[in-house]
């Protein structure tokens, strides 16, 4: 065996081929035979040809040669006959190509098969027949049928020998085509009266080792004399055929004369070919030598056919002549496309020039008839490109996005330039896979959620969503609450997040009157690799709850002693008598008040604003009226349900102090006896003068005190910082107080000089009663002394 190895490398840009490797075999090889070790030959790995799936595509050799991808072997899959599969046609090769993918790769591979002999010469006739006439002169020729040997070269058809050779000897002849031709030569004038029939054998030889032969025998009549030999107008005659000429169609008629008379000039036409097959699709009518077409011609299995017409006359005489046909293409072959190699998928992020297939395009016709032109369908983001000749290249021509197109169906036609043009198609799906490209995106660019105080802890607020545009794992998304603080308090303590569904729970019971809103941020993020995130500020506002009483700011409620208002006698109708006020720490309607007299010792005199708490005078105030006047006024808010406080209002009626002393006094011990009456006035009155008198004490140190520190602050410039007692106020700017009651005390650095200013809202008395009654006075006139002495003056606005 012989075999032969060449291999090159492509330099074309796109995915061609790789290289070529040629091997030559001998025919008749057996199932199992070496061809050749393909890998070493190609330079390949054998674990190249696992990964890469190595294949043979088809082509005129693949069902006889097949791949052994564990050694890497090229070995006989059936059994090959050159002659099946060329037939004379030299040399005789099988020709595929072996495909390998991730990356796509392909090879050419030509198999050559060298002819053994392992045909014999053979002749189409069983016998030959020939007439011969006696007066035929030594010299005359006569054509025998050559033998056909199907195998080529050195084995193909030699030589030839006749025997016997008494009367006859074999001539070689060469035409004008080249082609050898044998012919019998009368050496020896025939007698019929000797040996009016003779057989002859016409032996065949090839030139093969071993050499096989055939043989035919001839028949020779010998006839009266016929002195006149058949004689064609023309030695060859040419004419045009187009392939797609119907069955039955006439193409010529041959013409030969015999000036012989009677019987030998009476000629027949005969069809012969050394062509096999060619008999089955042309006939000539044997007396008019009309030729017709019995079968279809066609270009692409053979562009010239030639046959050759022999006339004999009844005498045995014969010319023979030779008719050529050139057969016209016609545009009837369909381009054809072979999908050698695709790609079901690529992933969005791939590169530009990436090929998704190769493909091998053919038409068998010839000329502009086989000029092949390929386009790919509209709107796809891929190019067809000419690799190499007939091979194609599907590339990308633009960035892919599987968001937007997550398959093409691609729609490859292909068509030639016959007239009409003739063309086909294929179609081949093409995946897009997905990349981490698309980071998840919020449905709103921020979120805004409510939440009623006093919740639940674990209750569900709302919420977030997330949408991912890339698919499967990379769209999975999680949600993460950011790290952060409210009001010092990391934001975790007050919410939680759902890392599957993105709820947002309450952690925490929430007061509005702590705080009214927070935000934080919430973080979303995919499953990809590497992993892409976005976040979003979300802010809960806490709504409020009537969850908080009124609270009374004034008049102030003390445990032990009674506050009371004074009303002079004398005062007129809607005389201001004092002013209740409240807050409600809610907000909104919760934090509406309103003011309602619930409980009075006479409720025709006094009356309370709804609106502003102030307590009036409805009618004047006159002497039976008694002295001792118990109000009880409830303040409700406006929330639902309503929530309210009760504060008690003693108002003393009189225009002296004594007389509500008494009064006050009797209803402060209205329960004690009356018999230790004295004796509790003396002790309160003991008890009074000595804090009057350590009072006074305490003064006059703390003046003294004060004036040694102010000496000191006024000769060392230090700056002073005043002292702003609280004051109360509507903050919330509710309208729960339609006033402003400010009580500032300020104080220079010189204590001397130091005054104090007291503001109300009326020139109102108020009595604070001491349980004892007894000391009341007392301590009345002492600060009201100290309240009058030069250095601490009170100055009343």
């Amino acid at each position: 065996m012989r075999r032969q190895v060449l291999l090159f490398l492509s330099t074309l840009s796109l995915c061609t081929v790789h290289g070529q490797v040629s091997y030559s075999i001998p025919e008749e090889m057996s199932k199992g035979s070496l061809v050749g070790n393909i890998a070493q030959d190609l330079g390949l790995d054998l674990k190249r040809l696992k990964t890469g799936k190595a294949r043979l595509h088809v082509g005129n050799g693949a069902e006889y040669i097949e791949l052994n991808k564990e050694r890497g072997l090229l070995i006989i899959r059936e059994k090959t006959d050159r002659e099946a599969l060329c037939k004379q046609t030299s040399p005789c090769a099988l020709q595929f190509q072996i495909i390998l993918e991730n990356p796509i790769e392909f090879y050419r591979v030509t198999v050559e098969i060298t002819d053994i002999n392992d045909n014999a010469p053979i002749f189409k006739m069983n016998s030959m027949l020939f007439e011969i006439s006696e007066s035929a002169v030594r010299g005359t020729q006569f054509v025998l049928e050559k033998a056909l040997d199907t195998d080529v070269g050195g084995n193909g058809l030699k030589s030839y020998s006749l025997y016997p050779t008494d009367n006859f000897v074999l001539k070689f002849n060469v035409n004008a085509e080249g082609e050898k031709e044998v012919e019998m030569v009368l050496e020896k004038p025939l007698d019929r009266e000797k040996q009016e029939h003779l057989t002859l054998t016409l032996t065949a030889f090839d030139g093969g080792e071993p050499q096989l032969s055939g043989t035919v025998k001839i028949h020779v009549t010998v006839l009266d004399a016929n002195d006149n030999a058949p004689v064609f107008t023309q030695s060859t005659y040419k004419a045009s055929l187009m392939e797609n000429t119907p069955k039955g169609t006439s193409l010529m008629t041959v013409m030969a004369t015999d000036v012989d008379q009677g019987a030998y000039g009476l000629i027949t036409y005969s069809l012969s070919s050394n062509t096999e097959g060619i008999l089955d699709l042309f006939e000539i009518h044997g007396a008019s030598g009309e030729v017709r077409l019995i079968g279809k011609v066609d270009y692409e299995t053979s562009k010239h056919y030639q046959l050759n017409v022999k006339a004999r006359d009844t005498g045995g005489l014969h010319d023979s002549c030779k008719i050529q046909f050139d057969i016209i293409d016609v545009n009837d072959n369909v381009p054809i496309i072979d999908l050698m190699s695709t790609s079901q998928s690529i992933p969005e992020n791939s590169a530009i020039q990436t090929v998704v297939a190769v493909m091998n395009v053919h038409d068998a016709d010839s000329d502009n008839n086989g000029v092949v032109t390929c386009f790919l369908s509209e709107n796809v983001p891929l190019i067809i490109e000419n690799a190499s000749n007939g091979f194609y290249s599907i590339v990308t021509n633009s960035e892919l996005d599987r968001e937007r197109f997550s398959e093409y169906n691609i729609t490859v036609s292909c068509s030639d330039e016959g007239v009409p043009s003739l063309s086909s198609s294929v179609t081949l799906t093409l995946q897009i896979s997905d990349v981490n490209d698309n980071a998840p995106v919020f449905e709103r660019s921020s979120y805004e959620a409510y939440i009623i105080e006093n919740n639940t802890p674990g209750l569900s607020v709302f919420t977030v969503k997330a949408r991912d545009a890339d698919w499967n794992q990379n769209a999975r998304v999680s949600y993460i609450l950011e790290d952060s603080s409210v009001n010092g308090v990391p934001v975790s303590s007050y919410v939680s997040v759902s890392a599957d569904s993105g709820v947002i729970h309450a952690v925490r019971s929430f007061d509005y009157e702590q705080f009214k809103d927070f935000h934080f941020r919430v973080k979303v993020q995919d499953g990809g690799s590497p992993p892409l995130s976005s976040n979003v500020i979300v802010k809960i506002l806490i709504q409020d709850q009537n969850d908080n009483p009124p609270q009374v700011l004034y008049p102030v409620q003390t445990g032990g002693s009674l506050v009371a208002e004074m009303v002079p006698r004398s005062a007129d109708v809607g005389y201001l008598v004092t002013k209740v006020v409240a807050v409600d720490v809610d907000s909104g309607q919760n934090a509406w008040l309103s003011y309602k007299l619930q409980k009075a010792t006479d409720r025709a005199l006094f009356e309370v604003g709804s609106q502003n708490g102030e307590i009036r005078t409805i009618r004047q105030v006159t002497d039976k009226d008694a002295v001792k006047q118990r109000l009880s006024v409830i303040v409700e808010d406006n929330g639902q349900p309503s929530r309210s406080a009760t504060v008690v209002v003693n108002v003393a009626v009189a225009d002296s102090f004594p007389e509500v002393l008494s009064e006050f006094t009797d209803f402060t011990h209205d329960k004690e006896y009356n018999d230790n009456l004295t004796f509790y006035l003396v002790l309160a009155l003991a008890v009074v003068s000595f804090l009057f008198i350590t009072c006074v004490v305490v003064i006059i140190s703390v003046k003294i005190y004060r004036w040694r520190q102010s000496r000191v602050l006024y000769h060392s410039n230090l700056p002073v910082i005043p002292y702003y007692p609280p004051r109360y106020s509507d903050t919330l700017g509710t309208g729960t107080l339609q006033h402003v009651y400010n009580y500032e005390v300020c104080r220079t650095t010189d204590s001397r000089k130091s005054d104090c200013k007291i503001s109300g809202a009326g020139s109102q008395n108020v009595l604070i009663m001491d349980p004892s009654a007894t000391g009341t006075m007392q301590r009345i006139q002492s600060e009201k002394s100290i309240l009058d002495e030069p250095d601490s003056p009170l100055e009343v606005s």
